[in-house]
Parts: C-alpha cells; sequence; structure tokens
C-alpha cells in the first residue's frame, strides 16, 4: 500500500486554513504546479475528492474534512516529536538508563540526582537495581546507558570505566557491644553477623579480610539492603561490615562505628559505552563526577 507524504497533509492542511491553493503554495514557498501535483497525488490515494472549489473559495469536502482534521493530529505529534528529540540531542531532555547497587543507590545516587534535577529538571534517570556484573552486561548490551560498578572489573570491550569513589568499610555494631577501639578480622569474627550475600564485590572484600586472620565466618543472615542491614543492627542482631562514604549520616544511637584493623576500602567506579556519548548521558556523568572521590 503507498504511503502518505506528510509534505501532502502539510499542503492539504494550508489549503484548508488559507482558502486557496494560490496561498497555501506562498505560506509552503510552492510553486502553484506543486500544490495542484500535491492534491492530485491525494485525491488519488484516497480515491475522492478531498477539496470543493468555488470561484474565489477553496473548501474541504466532507472527506477532506476528516483527512485534514487526522493530519492537523500527525503534523502536531510529528512537531512535537522532533522538538523532543531536539531538546534531548542538545541534553536538555531526555531518558538515561542507569544500573547500580542497593549500596550506590542509598547514598550516593539521590546526591547525583538531586543535583541533576536542579540543573537539568526534564533529564529523566531510570534506575535498574543490579550488580556490577549484570550492570556491565547490559551496558554492553546497549540495554543502559550508565553504570555504578565495584573496582576492580577486567576490560570489557566497547565499554569505558572510570575509578571514580574510594570510601572505607566500616564495622556497624550495637552500641551497647564492648568494642575495640579498632575492630580486627579475629575480634570481629567471634561475633553474630549481618553480611552481604556472596553475589556482590563487597562480599568478597569482606571475606577476604577475614581470610587475613584466617577466618571464614557464617554470618546469621545475608542482605543487600544496606538500609535493612542497619535496622537488625541497630535491635542488636548483629554486626556488619559497610561502606561510610563522606558526608553521609551517622547511624542513629543504637549503632556504634568503628574502623578496621587492617582498613578496608570499597571502590566503586563509572561505566558507560566507549565513544561519543549523547548530552543526556554526559549530564548525568557530570552529576556523578562531581562526587569523585579518590
Amino acid at each position: 500500500m503507498r504511503e502518505i507524504s506528510l509534505d501532502r497533509l502539510r499542503t492539504l492542511v494550508a489549503i484548508a486554513d488559507h482558502g486557496s491553493f494560490a496561498a497555501a503554495a506562498q505560506v509552503l514557498h510552492l510553486a502553484p504546479p506543486t500544490v495542484s501535483l500535491h492534491i492530485a497525488e491525494l485525491e488519488g490515494r484516497v480515491g475522492a475528492s478531498l477539496l470543493s472549489r468555488r470561484r474565489g473559495d477553496v473548501r474541504p469536502s466532507a472527506v477532506g474534512e476528516l483527512l485534514v482534521e487526522r493530519a492537523r493530529r500527525l503534523l502536531a505529534e510529528i512537531e512535537s516529536t522532533l522538538d523532543d528529540v531536539s531538546r534531548q540531542v542538545l541534553g536538555l531532555a531526555g531518558r538515561v538508563r542507569l544500573g547500580a547497587s542497593t549500596g550506590a543507590i542509598s547514598h550516593l545516587l539521590p546526591q547525583a540526582i538531586a543535583r541533576l534535577r536542579e540543573d537539568h529538571p526534564d533529564i529523566d534517570v531510570q534506575i535498574a537495581v543490579l550488580t556490577s556484573q549484570d550492570t556491565l552486561a547490559r551496558l554492553a548490551q546497549g540495554k543502559l546507558d550508565v553504570g555504578l560498578v565495584a573496582l576492580p572489573q577486567s576490560p570489557v570491550a566497547g565499554l569505558t570505566i572510570r575509578p571514580w569513589r574510594r570510601d572505607p568499610v566500616m564495622a556497624f555494631l550495637p552500641a551497647d557491644w564492648r568494642a575495640p577501639a579498632k575492630v580486627s578480622p579475629t575480634w570481629l569474627a567471634t561475633q553474630p553477623l549481618i553480611l552481604n550475600d556472596a553475589t556482590t564485590r563487597l562480599s568478597r572484600l569482606v571475606s577476604e579480610w577475614f581470610a587475613l586472620g584466617g577466618h571464614r565466618p557464617a554470618p546469621r543472615i545475608e542482605l543487600n539492603y544496606n538500609d535493612a542491614i542497619k535496622s537488625l543492627v541497630g535491635a542488636g542482631y548483629g554486626a556488619t561490615l559497610l561502606p561510610h562514604e563522606a558526608g553521609a549520616l551517622q547511624p542513629d544511637a543504637r549503632i556504634a562505628m568503628r574502623p578496621l584493623r587492617p582498613a578496608l576500602w570499597r571502590e566503586l567506579g563509572v561505566a558507560h559505552r566507549s565513544g561519543p556519548v549523547e548530552r543526556a548521558t554526559q549530564r548525568v556523568l557530570d552529576a556523578l563526577w562531581v562526587l569523585k572521590v579518590r
């Protein structure tokens, strides 16, 4: 089936608005024979007369009125779509798909989103809660635009992964425990523990830290939601090891924080596809980069 050109519809609407072929030709910057050709092609396509022609007055027929009405909607939608695309190209609006772990989402990402909304409120960030490996896989597949991932990571073809933050991992303990000033693997291994599950990079870091003292403790429970973990610590259920970012709120009075001996660090990177970056995506990267700590 032969398609109807938007130019032909625009010509029909111009005639309906201005009442003559000559006026439509002038408004559209077309030669009068071109306007006549557009209408002839439209009438041939629909199989009916679209205009009632009288001396000095051209008006849509009943069929033409219906087509003009629908053409106005279609042309308005096309203009709106092109405007939206233009705004995204300019970085003024758009949708950016971001993957991150719950640890990054709980404190760091809200800061970046708040800054972005102040400067670019029409950029919509779609957030997916994912492990670092899933984030990198979806970035490589083109299903995400930005990822916050645990470091180190092996290079991935087509992706750029840049170091972003290096934050200390701290011991979070029930405040009524008698704890040393600095917590060692040997001391903490004897306590009830609440830890991240084995799918996370933090879990592997913590396991390596305990292994320095020759320990492989079994946690009472494994969770991936840091706020839920802290709530359990506050209830006295056990201790945990979590990153503590500069500027993050201090835990409530039921929780005490202690540094570790030896020290442990959680490192995060920002990942995106290599090559030119869309401006809306660059705005998100800029908002994240303000929070860079190394």
